[in-house]
Parts: C-alpha cells; structure tokens; sequence
C-alpha cells in the first residue's frame, strides 16, 4: 500500500473513530446522558448550526430595525424624512420661481424698463379682436329650435340666472389737465395729469393693493391689481391711504396728490396702465376731463 493510501486511511479512521459523551453526577458519578460521537459528526453538526446562525442573523437584522445601527445602513425613517422634504424643496422651488417672476414684473413696473409695444384693442379685456365678416354668424335651424324651447322653458322661472354681461368701465383716478402724454419711443409708459396738492387719488377700478410704498425717484407709489390681467400705477403722491394686501373698490380714495420723489417736477399723478405684462395708453380708456 503506498503512503498516499495509507494517510488516507489513517486520516478516515481518525474522522470515523467512535466516541462516547458521558455527563455525569459529580457527587454520585451516576451517567446522565451519554452520546456516541466521531469527529466528523461533530464537524458536520458545527458547521450546520454556524450556518443556521449567520443565517438568523441576517434575516433577523434585514428585517428588523436593528439594521439601522450598522455602520454603512441608512435609517428608513431618515430616507423617509429625505423624501418629503425633497418633495416640500421641489415645491418651494417653484413658488420661489413663481414669486421672483411676479416681483419682476412689480419691478418692471416700477422702472418702465419693458420692451415697447404698443396694444391695439377696442377693450382692455378682449385680448383679439375678430373680424364679424370671418364668422359665420347665421344660427341654423336646430339653433332656433333650441332657444325657442329654451325660452319657454325659462319663462316663468322665478330663479332665472341674473348673470349678463357687463362693460369693463374704469374710473378716472384724478381730474386735470394732461401735462405728459404716453409716449412709446421715449418710453414714457404712462400720461402726467396735473393737480393740486393733497387732491384725492382714486382707484380706477375694484382690485387688490401689490404695492404700496416709498421709492427715491417716484416717490410715494401705489399700484393695484384689477380682473382681466391689468395693472394701475400710482406715482408721485403726497401720501398713502392704501396698504399693501388692501382690498378697494372703483372710486375709492387710495392716495393724496402731491410731488414726491426725485423725479417729479411739480405736484401731478403719473398714471399708468398694464394689461397682462405689457403698457398701454390709459387716454383710449380713461377721461380726465
């Protein structure tokens, strides 16, 4: 037999050699519990529960909190609280982008600095105007037979809608004579009206107080926001009635005349009117007479 052979079956006698456990009482030395053991029974039985321990162990951690307090884990209830406040970061970004577009526009107001162009309409609500001849505006006979039964229906209805549709009329902020008119290529967005110290200034319409404070050059300012995407400024009074966040009617008294700021030259009121983003001339609207 070679040497190969015979280690071989010297190292399966030593893995299959028998062993008995025996516990015993210490004091009678009375057997217990006896086991019959070889060494290769005992390597198979630590290695199968040190695999079912790893094995306990990383169930009980992956599915348990526990994991949390592992180097290299991150916390679910941080990854949680990441979440919402990218979420809420998102969010704010855009009101933030929102709110710097509509600052903007307060302070393109404020400035006239605006690229000319000059709107054509018949009213300031209308936004284009159409021509009746593209239109064919001949009703059809299921038309007529339409409002016929309509009309009969709503008669005698004591509940009828009263909702029509109403003129956009603005109200003169100040009476006076034109000293400055609107004039694009100067970029004078606006007409100069004069009048005399502490003369009312009035809302031209129903609308909601944006601005209302002191500026160097224009003195004290007042601008509101009205339906239908326009604006009204206010410059060069004496004092302010209105705060910001306001709520005013058509006519209401929002400032007094006067001649503040660097820029005036004598009490009068520097009127102007936007329409969605864009200045037009308040004298095809507005009698100041």
């Amino acid at each position: 037999m070679s040497k190969k052979k015979r280690g071989s079956a010297r190292i399966k006698k030593k893995l299959l050699d028998k062993y008995r456990l025996v516990i015993l009482n210490e004091d009678t030395f009375e057997e217990r519990i006896a086991f019959k053991l070889t060494r290769l029974n005992v390597f198979v039985f630590v290695s199968v529960s040190i695999l079912i321990l790893m094995l306990f162990t990383y169930f009980l951690i992956a599915s348990t909190s526990l994991r949390e307090y592992i180097p290299g884990y991150s916390s679910t209830s941080l990854k949680r609280q990441a979440t919402e406040l990218h979420y809420k970061t998102d969010s704010l970004q855009r009101v933030l982008a929102l709110n710097e577009r509509y600052y903007k526009s307060i302070r393109d107001v404020l400035k006239g600095d605006i690229s000319a162009e000059d709107l054509k309409k018949d009213s300031i609500i209308e936004a284009i105007k159409i021509e009746a001849s593209e239109v064919d505006l001949t009703p059809i006979a299921e038309d007529s037979i339409l409002r016929e039964k309509v009309d009969k229906e709503d008669k005698y209805n004591l509940f009828e809608s009263a909702t029509s549709s109403k003129s956009f009329v603005l109200f003169p902020p100040v009476s006076g004579t034109v000293s400055e008119t609107y004039n694009l290529k100067e970029k004078h967005y606006a007409i100069d009206i004069a009048i005399t110290m502490d003369t009312p200034v009035k809302a031209v319409a129903d609308g909601t107080v944006i601005f209302a404070e002191w500026t160097a050059t224009t003195g004290h300012v007042i601008i509101i926001e009205h339906s239908n995407g326009l604006i009204s400024v206010y410059k060069h009074n004496g004092s302010l009635i209105k705060s910001q966040g306001d709520l005013v009617k058509a006519g209401e008294a929002i400032a007094t005349g006067g001649s503040s700021g660097e820029l005036s030259t004598g009490p009068h009121l520097h009127f102007e009117l936007w329409n969605d983003g864009y200045p037009i001339n308040p004298l095809n609207f507005i009698d100041f007479k």
